[in-house]
């Protein structure tokens, strides 16, 4: 009866071992905006939204709100979360949205008809975080646009109501529509020579937003659904299983620390 609570105390600490070193590989333990991104060698099938590389590739919930704007609409969004992968291979960046909408809008014939519709924005200088409602004049902002009629666009902004379409663009897109949920994939060269557009790097993390339009609700224009700046983690910092592993391994052993006292505790009060 006497070894019992210490035999207790002893599987305690063996689970809690167990458990520091096993949990990494069953949960994601990333940092708050953290989009990660892959680093494939072979892009081939992510050009398509069901492409096969898409399963490798980790993904990230976004939460969505209304964008607030001053129009009919403005703060009566429907889409309230995406989940955003992304992938890179030596020459291009892949994003892949999806987002779950009941109706499947992809005509516009009428006055009253809107199609459904996403983009995405990255700063034109990956340095500075623009103001997050379409950048401003000094803190301009690069779009990727997809609407459910297949036309892709990529746009120049700084600042609400000065949008303009880029020519020349490399901009790749596809979507598809499966089981109630969008999926929409948008990929583009790292590097542009327009001053107009970003280039992305190995060097440093950039900055990313996401909106989406239901068209069946009417949401046109400034009438969308908008995230919080998040991250693309294109750069070496902190990210992926060694920085989840490093949070597991300080825990475990505070839960070890905690066991062993525990234990001597018990020893103490029993004379031994």
């Amino acid at each position: 009866m006497e070894r019992r609570p210490a035999l207790l105390a002893a599987l305690l600490a063996a689970s809690l071992v167990v458990t520091t070193l096993a949990a990494p590989a069953l949960v994601s333990a990333r940092p708050a905006y953290e989009i990660p991104v892959a680093d494939v060698d072979d892009g081939a099938t992510l050009d398509t939204a069901d492409g096969e590389e898409w399963t490798q590739a980790p993904s990230a919930g976004v939460p969505l709100s209304s964008s607030g704007a001053a129009v009919p609409g403005g703060d009566e969004s429907t889409v309230d979360e995406v989940r955003v992968a992304s992938a890179r291979t030596d020459e291009r960046l892949y994003l892949r949205v999806s987002w779950a909408d009941p109706t499947r809008d992809t005509a516009a014939g009428d006055v009253r008809q809107f199609a459904d519709a996403v983009a995405v924005q990255v700063p034109v200088n990956e340095s500075a975080r623009p103001p997050i409602a379409m950048g401003s004049t000094d803190n301009r902002v690069n779009v990727w646009y997809w609407n459910g009629l297949n036309v892709s666009q990529e746009l120049l902004a700084g600042g609400p109501g000065t949008t303009t379409v880029l020519d020349d663009s490399d901009l790749e897109s596809n979507a598809t529509y499966r089981d109630g949920r969008w999926y929409v994939v948008l990929s583009r060269p790292l590097t542009d020579s327009s001053d107009d557009r970003t280039t992305f790097s190995t060097e440093r993390d950039v900055d990313v937003a996401v909106a989406v339009w239901n068209g069946s609700s009417m949401e046109r224009s400034g009438a969308k659904a908008t995230s919080e700046w998040y991250y693309l983690a294109l750069g070496p910092g902190p990210e992926g299983p060694p920085y989840e592993t490093i949070l597991w391994l300080v825990a475990g052993l505070g839960m070890v620390f905690t066991t062993l006292v525990t234990i001597e505790g018990i020893r103490r009060t029993r004379g031994e």
